[in-house]
């Protein structure tokens, strides 16, 4: 069994405060009393219930609240999303649901384990301050990076507007709602409680490893998602990583992540991760090979996916530089 980093160890391997100086208070997931050996020493180190149970805690509830979710949008007739096709009211519903469901199954674990909600990537300090704004602007640029080189190449056609007057703005500003709820949900998912717990267990990285697999495996669930195109998430996912161990916290990949899936879905009108939305601004077309437009998957699935999210690693690490570490630090990662 993989040796688990003690609270304070942890804190500063992932760069939040340790959580006793937010509470002193013992946690409810301490081990009981006595020795803490055999069978105990399975599901307790010498703090709390040990990551790998947490987890598990933490999926059971987010899955119960999910599927109390869907049941309620059910019976209440809400729209939902089909596999088939993508609407933004459907998707919203289903976002807010998983939405909802991630970030309340992880405030009862963070009382559970006497930790502030913040530890886990959003801190309330940080809500839609400049980190946000930033990841905006970058998800923004590296989608329209991808675009335009497909388009250099002979790749992608604008077309007409599909969309005109005040449904064009309408849609624009729903759409926009529900990725909102997509990079909340996504990122604090695979980057938020899930990541923290198990970097305590395994260290930063391959926990970001394994969270940004399960991240790309996921997405070979939607239609005309392909191998090539789960593997471009995986890279995306671990550029996601890199914000959050540079940042601090998910502000910025959240940013990041709804204006790049708005940007893909909605502006540019195309695939995003196999699935074309109902509501798009263009009648935009790709025509040529599968490495250059990505086919079906979308410019995720583009060899030019990978080549600006090189490029966009490397500048992020440029302009957003590790900070300094010491013995008594509790700051951003």
């Amino acid at each position: 069994m993989m040796p688990e980093l003690n609270p304070q160890d942890a804190a500063r391997t992932l760069g939040q405060p340790p959580p006793e100086i937010a509470s002193q208070r013992r946690s409810l997931l301490s081990p009981p009393g006595g020795s803490n050996q055999g069978v105990k020493a399975v599901f307790w180190n010498e703090n709390e219930l040990r990551a790998a149970w947490r987890l598990i805690v933490y999926i059971i509830i987010f899955s119960a609240f999910v599927a109390l979710g869907i049941r309620a949008a059910l019976f209440i007739h809400l729209p939902t999303m089909r596999s088939s096709e993508m609407t933004a009211t459907g998707a919203l519903v289903q976002e807010l649901i998983t939405m909802s469901a991630a970030l309340a199954a992880a405030a009862i674990l963070g009382r559970l384990e006497r930790r502030p909600f913040g530890v886990y990537g959003l801190p309330r300090e940080g809500a839609f301050r400049a980190r946000f704004w930033q990841g905006v602007v970058w998800g923004l640029a590296m989608i329209a990076a991808m675009i335009s080189l497909i388009r250099v190449f002979g790749g992608f056609s604008f077309g007409d507007l599909a969309l005109h007057g005040s449904i064009l703005w309408g849609y624009a500003a729903l759409w926009g709602l529900v990725f909102l709820c997509v990079g909340f949900f996504e990122e604090f998912f695979f980057r938020g409680y899930t990541q923290f717990t198990m970097a305590t267990g395994l260290g930063f990285w391959p926990a970001a490893t394994i969270m940004s697999a399960s991240f790309g495996a996921l997405h070979l669930s939607n239609s005309g998602e392909g191998p090539v195109g789960a593997l471009s998430v995986f890279v995306i996912g671990m550029f996601f990583c890199l914000t959050l161990r540079r940042t601090g916290n998910l502000w910025f990949a959240v940013g990041l992540h709804a204006s790049f899936d708005w940007g893909e879905t909605y502006l540019f009108s195309v695939p995003n991760s196999g699935i074309v939305a109902a509501g798009h601004l263009l009648n935009s077309s790709f025509h040529g090979p599968a490495w250059l437009t990505g086919g079906t998957v979308g410019p995720e699935g583009s060899v030019m996916a990978f080549a600006v999210m090189a490029m966009s690693a490397v500048v992020f690490a440029r302009f957003y530089p590790a900070p300094e570490r010491n013995e008594n630090s509790s700051g951003a990662i």
